[in-house]
């Protein structure tokens, strides 16, 4: 491909965008990929041009109409990750790119308001373009890196007039700040997968300190944050780089070792970041004589007195975890494993010597293939994978799907590492070492080794250790389930979930609508059983003890149907302002989701752990599909009030109900 030089017709390069834009919506299977081509060469073409982005943006109802996404990622929005997105705006060659960039437009008149997708929201287009741009920070600068510079027909050029294109609609000189804003708003979830954030972390870092780079962001969150990573104690308030701290700490006395380890606890449990100098304070620590870093390890790591005590009970575990888990490369692995000794995991036996099973795995070729392939191989595989079950363990409700369709296999991580750890130690042993997974369905046995794939058809790539490793045996064993149900006379939850999570599930099972016709059967009973069995008010008080798979209604901003999503109800409760609340695990990576009718998902301010998401209990009822419950508790559904009921049912009704007959 030939790009324009500054005499180009710029009309002429538009006309034939939206010829072979018109070609492609008429195309034949045999000649789509070509014409996609050639329309994807002309945008580039376009984008390196004065004007071009806007006269793409200007396009995106015609080339979405098209269908220029479809059968491709770009094609379901809500399931894009930003560092990918990056990397495909960076790296990718001219077709690559431009499919990118288009993607990007059509993100960007989303959150503009002046394109309207079925796929995604407002408020998430703008929230992954923050990302995005995040991680682009560099091309603030005036010039070019020279990676950028080198890239073939001006596409260096290109990306950049994209993306000050975007600073400009989406608020040039706020852009820091909005940033930060998301970055805190990511973090307060507590997310064991942080590879994005700490980059983005290291852009705020570049445009803080960059005297080329003009910032109106100087607050104090900010720095918390690249302070968090860079200088989290004294010793490296200059961030020298870890040679030179390893250096330092041979000179420290005892009480610059104690600042130290306060720094690092205090940045840590901040932000839930484990800065990599915190992981070689902790392994100098392990290296001196006679254990005489002992009495810092748990200043460090931040332990209230319950974490100081499971340390102390499991003082050779928790050692031997440190030395075979903390190196610069899985210095967040610091964080899961003090939140693991502050959630007691491992006063419960089994969980101990399911450990030091875990420190000794010898993995399967295909199992340590895989890790190698995602995480690299700056340590062996084994560390990677035992990282990510400290991080697991440690922070049960940080795990995400990311863009697979896997909900409900990671609703069962969750679970186990919150509920039933031990077994979930067992499944990643089967996984990592046998390349099997073993389990029951009604008496029968099953085993993952030789099912075709379940719902994710390939490997995930963009998950933490244990997922990569677990998920596809899992969701091969919930769809085989599902197909020993055979026919049955109701959805195959019912029978599934409390097969495949465990016996805690409610052996109650409610469906709103009809399996078989779709059809919406009485409504409002379905809501009142639901209050009946999980308000307080109405069931005697009694609270969720296990965390109930159940299944919602997802919608849009607008309020539009979008599908079913398998989320976990953890818990009912009245929040700070004293409305009752029902807490929930979202397996999504982001929780914060904007439901349409001013439903309003939230993960923190309305007394959310982290990791929870939260609505009125009105409004989570009203996208309410399925849920369990304990057949022998009987709550007193005449107690809730009419009206609450009619207004949960309206809700419902004006918004995912409309694409369900109802009686």
């Amino acid at each position: 491909m030939t790009m324009p030089n500054e005499n180009a017709d710029f009309s002429t390069l538009t006309d034939a965008f939206e010829g072979a834009i018109a070609q492609l919506s008429e195309a034949t299977e045999d000649t789509r990929k070509a014409i996609k081509n050639e329309a994807l060469e002309h945008a580039a073409a376009i984008l390196a041009c004065e004007g071009g982005a806007q006269a793409l943006y200007e396009r995106v109802a015609l080339y979405e109409k098209a269908g220029i996404f479809a059968k491709s990622d770009w094609g379901r929005p809500a399931i894009l990750q930003p560092a990918l997105a990056v990397r495909s705006l960076r790296e990718g060659d001219a077709v690559l790119t431009a499919m990118e960039a288009l993607s990007e437009l059509r993100l960007l008149a989303v959150a503009r308001g002046d394109f309207r997708h079925p796929g995604i929201t407002a408020e998430r287009a703008r929230n992954f373009l923050t990302q995005v741009m995040a991680l682009n920070l560099d091309l603030l600068s005036g010039t070019l890196s020279e990676a950028d510079r080198e890239r073939p027909d001006q596409l260096g050029e290109a990306v950049r007039a994209l993306y000050h294109y975007q600073l400009e609609h989406m608020g040039y000189e706020s852009i820091l700040d909005s940033l930060v804003a998301e970055v805190w708003r990511i973090l307060a979830q507590r997310p064991i997968q942080v590879d994005d954030v700490r980059q983005m972390v290291i852009q705020i870092a570049t445009c803080l300190y960059d005297p080329d780079i003009e910032s109106t962001t100087g607050n104090d969150d900010a720095r918390r944050l690249v302070e968090s990573l860079f200088a989290p104690s004294p010793g490296c308030a200059e961030d020298p780089g870890v040679t030179v701290y390893a250096e330092r700490l041979q000179a420290m006395d005892e009480g610059a070792l104690e600042s130290e380890a306060l720094g690092f606890a205090s940045a840590m449990h901040d932000t839930g970041l484990a800065s990599v100098y915190n992981a070689v304070f902790l392994r100098h620590l392990r290296s001196l004589p006679d254990g005489a870093g002992d009495t810092l390890i748990p200043i460090a790591l931040g332990l209230s007195p319950t974490g100081q005590d499971a340390l102390l009970c499991y003082r050779q575990l928790v050692y031997t975890l440190i030395d075979e888990t903390v190196f610069v490369e899985t210095a967040q692995a610091i964080y899961g494993l003090a939140m693991l000794l502050e959630r007691g995991v491992l006063f419960s036996t089994p969980v101990a010597a399911g450990l030091w099973r875990q420190i000794g795995l010898k993995l399967s070729p295909a199992t340590e293939d895989n890790i190698r392939l995602v995480c690299g191989d700056a340590q062996p595989p084994r560390v990677f994978l035992l990282a990510g079950v400290l991080k697991l363990l440690g922070q049960p409700l940080g795990v995400g799907q990311g863009n697979n369709p896997t909900c409900q296999s990671v609703i069962g991580l969750s679970m186990w590492a919150d509920n039933d750890p031990d077994y979930l130690l067992q499944l990643v042993t089967w996984a990592a070492r046998d390349d099997e997974v073993l389990t029951r369905f009604e008496g029968q046995h099953i085993s993952s080794k030789g099912l075709e794939a379940g719902l994710a058809k390939e490997a995930p790539l963009d998950v933490d250790p244990v997922s990569l490793v677990l998920v596809p045996h899992l969701d091969r064993l919930y769809i085989e389930m599902g197909r020993l149900c055979g026919e049955r006379d109701n959805d195959l939850h019912r029978w599934i979930n409390p097969e495949f999570y465990g016996w805690w599930v409610g052996q109650g099972f409610a469906v709103v609508a009809d399996p078989k016709t779709g059809e919406i059967e009485d409504h409002a009973g379905f809501v009142r059983h639901f209050y009946a069995c999980y308000h307080p008010y109405y069931n005697g008080n009694v609270p969720v003890i296990h965390s109930q798979p159940a299944g919602i209604a997802v919608t849009d901003s607008a309020a539009r149907y979008v599908g079913r999503h398998a989320i976990a109800i953890l818990r009912v409760a009245l929040d700070p302002d004293g409305e009752m609340r029902v807490y929930f695990f979202n397996p999504n990576n982001d929780s914060g989701q904007d439901w349409g009718q001013g439903i309003i998902t939230t993960t923190e301010k309305h007394g959310e752990l982290p990791g929870e998401a939260s609505l009125p209990f009105a409004e989570f009822a009203s996208r309410l599909f399925v849920f369990h419950y304990d057949p022998l508790e009987h709550g007193n559904a005449d107690a809730v009030p009419d009206e609450e009921i009619a207004r949960v049912v309206e809700l419902a009704y004006e918004s995912w109900g409309k694409e369900f007959d109802t009686d």
